[in-house]
């Protein structure tokens, strides 16, 4: 998962972002978080937990804490996470080669939106992040997919089913065996937990005797014979992420 802040005090113009990465993140495929932060200080605060932060947009110029030394804070913990500067003035140049900033934005400019997806661009280009997709037939029309966004493939009566993290839980089926997709998907980070379900590990919060619960809170049976066969395979997953 994609996980971006945005830090400015603001209010309305943290919603303005939000409203062009989620955009931009929907049409790329992605999984992701945004969070909104209303100060530098409140996302410095975070201590440790800001490394799971991969991009942060930052205003500079913000009370108690502007953005500028929000960024000096973040480089102390971690410079892995990328950072953009959104600002109204352009004159802290020097200031912000010191700290690794991606880009400068103008708050003004009346192409924003566009900056906003040039610099995600060269980000996502940095990251080297590649989002798989898939075209499936479903009954209810072919798709194409992004394999992150399927939570959980249920075999029912000769049908697929497909729970899929939209807008809401979509469901989607189509004609098949789990057999068979379990094969097509086996590079995919999915697990068969059941004879029934092909599990995308990326959604399970927990494997506990003998059952496996998901982000959403759904927790779906794991037969006892494969309980260990499971466990050990999201035991290496998460040590692998």
């Amino acid at each position: 998962m994609l996980k971006i802040a945005i830090c400015d005090d603001e209010g309305y113009f943290r919603k303005f972002i939000r409203e062009i990465l989620t955009g931009y993140m929907d049409r790329n495929g992605g999984i992701y978080e945004i969070d909104e932060f209303a100060s530098g200080k409140e996302f410095v605060d975070l201590g440790i937990e800001l490394i799971g932060y991969k991009i942060v947009f930052l205003d500079i110029n913000m009370d108690d804490m502007d953005g500028m030394e929000a960024a000096q804070k973040i480089r102390e913990v971690s410079n892995d996470i990328f950072i953009v500067f959104v600002t109204a003035f352009v004159n802290y140049t020097i200031e912000g080669y010191k700290v690794d900033a991606v880009r400068y934005i103008v708050k003004n400019n009346v192409n924003f939106s566009e900056q906003v997806y040039e610099c995600m661009d060269a980000i996502w280009a940095k990251m080297n992040y590649v989002v798989k997709k898939k075209t499936f037939h479903f009954n209810e029309g072919t798709r194409n997919i992004s394999l992150e966004r399927v939570l959980y493939i249920e075999s029912r009566l000769h049908k697929l089913e497909f729970y899929i993290m939209e807008d809401k839980l979509g469901r989607y089926s189509l004609y098949g065996t789990l057999n068979d997709m379990e094969r097509e998907l086996a590079d995919d980070a999915f697990v068969r937990i059941h004879q029934s379900y092909l599990v995308n590990m990326k959604y399970i919060e927990s494997v506990s005797r003998y059952k496996a619960v998901l982000s959403n809170g759904v927790s779906l049976e794991i037969p006892k014979a494969r309980y260990r066969q499971v466990e050990e395979t999201y035991v290496a997953y998460r040590g692998e992420i």
